[in-house]
């Protein structure tokens, strides 16, 4: 097995020419204990039934007791699993106008999410809303670019967290929009919103340098890419140098396969998102099991079509 450091010069190497198999790809062919597994979802907004069959748009696909089922069947052979989310759990269909995000959070405990970035919308029903509905949640919600000190979410918003899967550790950290002008302010109160650069240049010089991580991965809600002065994904990518990778939210965009941005190294870092209403379930693997360099594989699975 290759030690922290060489796994780490590796990682990045392997990033910059990742073997992307695409949406029907085969899986990596390391032995299973050898591979990380890492499966994301963002804006679901609160579709936990799929669409009905006579939709306009994406009918029959979709719902959560689907997606559970896959995650689970990944689970069976897969022991080193990541499952993570970018953001916008809740809004969207009346499970939230009845139950604000209560029914999405606990179901995504029960099937063992690890983290999930703030969206926008877990703002919709007030800072009160939001507090009551994270305290069902079992895993941890981030956003390093939100100052929610002296606030009911003080309790529940992390900067970051580290996971140590398969061997070596993964810094995971949030970042959200730009609040002022999205979400009413007497929605979100007091959370002050702060430099998403500046604070993603902090998150990877701590997560490198003070908790050892080996793969970094952001769960970003600031959108994937804009026209505007607005800063998305892609030139978040561009400008901060040590994020692996990006697991996107906010603009509904469907990749099917990540998108490799060069950062200020010379590297690249891997922008990804999975489109909105739980209809798709992003899939990476990194094989590990060579010993000399990092591969990538990704895949996608269409909810509802597996």
């Amino acid at each position: 097995m290759i030690s922290r450091k060489d796994f780490l010069a590796k990682s990045l190497k392997a990033s910059a020419g990742a073997l992307l198999t695409g949406a029907t790809g085969g899986l990596l062919k390391g032995r299973p204990s050898d591979i990380i597994t890492i499966l994301y979802t963002n804006d679901t907004h609160a579709r936990l039934d799929p669409f009905p069959d006579n939709a306009t748009q994406f009918a029959g696909l979709g719902g959560i007791a689907r997606r559970a089922n896959i995650i689970k069947k990944i689970r069976r052979n897969q022991p080193n699993v990541l499952l993570l989310d970018a953001g916008d759990v809740f809004q969207g269909t009346p499970w939230f106008d009845v139950y604000g995000g209560e029914v999405d959070l606990k179901l995504m405990s029960e099937m063992k999410y690890d983290a999930m970035a703030v969206g926008n919308h877990e703002f919709d029903h007030g800072l009160d809303g939001f507090a009551e509905s994270a305290n069902k949640a079992k895993f941890p919600i981030l956003a390093a670019n939100y100052n929610v000190a002296g606030t009911l979410l003080n309790e529940f918003v992390r900067r970051f967290i580290v996971k140590e899967i398969g061997g070596y550790r993964i810094g995971i950290f949030g970042l959200g929009i730009q609040l002022d002008g999205v979400v009413d302010k007497k929605l979100y109160g007091d959370v002050q919103y702060r430099d998403p650069e500046v604070w993603a240049n902090g998150m990877v010089r701590s997560l490198r340098q003070y908790q050892g991580c080996d793969f970094i991965i952001c769960l970003s809600h600031l959108g994937y890419k804009y026209d505007n002065a607005r800063i998305d994904d892609v030139e978040l990518a561009s400008k901060v140098e040590g994020i692996d990778l990006i697991i996107g939210g906010h603009t509904h965009t469907f990749l099917d396969n990540p998108v490799a941005i060069q950062n200020p190294s010379g590297k690249n870092t891997l922008v990804t998102q999975m489109g909105h209403s739980g209809v798709r379930l992003g899939r990476i693997d990194l094989d590990i099991s060579s010993g000399t360099e990092v591969n990538m594989s990704d895949r996608f699975y269409t909810i509802g079509k597996v």
